[in-house]
């Protein structure tokens, strides 16, 4: 269960870097939908990794994260 939580740890970080890197290198555009989905499982599997470990403070952060990406998401539908 711990290298899965591990695993589940980094991919949020690569999603969430990965992301930023690619929108400020002009490859995704803050409002395309690759983008906004990166930074939403991002976010959610950075809450699972956090709420396992018991950091409480970075959880609340990425559950902001995802709550603004699943607006945007949902709103990106519209």
């Amino acid at each position: 269960m711990n290298i899965l939580i591990e695993i589940i740890g980094w991919i949020g970080a690569v999603l969430i870097v990965g992301a930023y890197s690619l929108n400020i290198y002009g490859v995704w555009k803050t409002h395309s939908l690759k983008y906004i989905a990166a930074n939403f499982f991002g976010g959610l599997f950075f809450v699972i990794h956090t709420f396992v470990h018991h950091a409480y403070p970075s959880m609340i952060v990425n559950i902001i994260w995802v709550f603004i990406a699943m607006f945007a998401l949902l709103k990106n539908k519209s």
